[in-house]
């Protein structure tokens, strides 16, 4: 489980996240929306530790990131928004590497490779150099990776940005799996037709600050809106009138 509380991050005079607060719970899909700029990217790189928050706390299955961020990050599987590939190695050699920074032993590492490889249907491109990959291949290499120490806690920034149509279909289904398998998922998308399809609770943030935490259903009928994009429109809509 990820809890975030009153989570504030300034750079100089900007504040990118002004009073952050949501839970994401497990065997759940929680959405994080926001139009660009809201702090959604932000928020998620004070989570995997990536950033120090000014103020505020997260605790990740109980573990608090300031107190003890390489427990924390045992914990954590991140996809980043920037996928981060070793382009000179294979795909193998890729989530080898990292199952070895998390400590697993060889023969640990060689069962969660090939778990990973057949789930996400990599046999084809296991022994390829990731250099010149397509999109859908690096982030499949980059899920492998992130998710080779068996994490309860997945993050994942817009995993199917510039994906194609099939391996998008495969990436929900894989989310799905994981949600399944009792892990909490928290991810951020632009896509409306993907967080409607995925999501058990969404958490849309817009100027630093959340200004909606409910299930898709509740939102719809908070908004009186069929539609979440409408939904989501005219809850941003509002905010921007209020901000004006």
């Amino acid at each position: 489980m990820i809890e975030v509380k009153d989570l504030h991050k300034h750079f100089g005079a900007v504040k990118a996240v002004d009073g952050v607060s949501f839970v994401a719970r497990d065997g759940e899909i929680t959405g994080l929306l926001g139009p660009n700029g809201a702090g959604k990217t932000t928020t998620l790189r004070m989570l995997y530790t990536l950033m120090h928050p000014d103020r505020g706390q997260v605790l990740i299955d109980g573990i608090d990131v300031a107190k003890d961020a390489l427990a924390v990050r045992r914990q954590l599987g991140v996809l980043p928004d920037a996928r981060g590939l070793y382009k000179r190695l294979t795909a193998r050699e890729n989530i080898d590497y990292f199952a070895r920074l998390q400590g697993l032993d060889e023969a640990l590492v060689r069962t969660r490779r090939e778990q990973l490889i057949k789930a996400l249907d990599m046999a084809d491109i296991a022994d390829r150099r990731t250099e010149g990959f397509s999109q859908g291949q690096r982030v499949k290499t980059a899920i492998a990776r992130a998710l080779v120490h068996d994490p309860r806690n997945v993050i994942l920034d817009e995993p199917t940005n510039g994906l194609d149509v099939m391996a998008t279909r495969s990436m929900r289904q894989f989310m799905r799996q994981l949600k399944q398998e009792g892990r909490c998922v928290l991810f951020s998308s632009h896509i409306m037709q993907e967080v409607a399809a995925l999501c058990d609770r969404i958490v849309v943030i817009a100027h630093g600050r959340v200004v909606a935490d409910e299930t898709p259903d509740a939102l719809r009928a908070q908004t009186g809106e069929a539609n979440l994009e409408d939904a989501f429109v005219k809850i941003i809509g509002s905010e921007e009138g209020l901000a004006a």
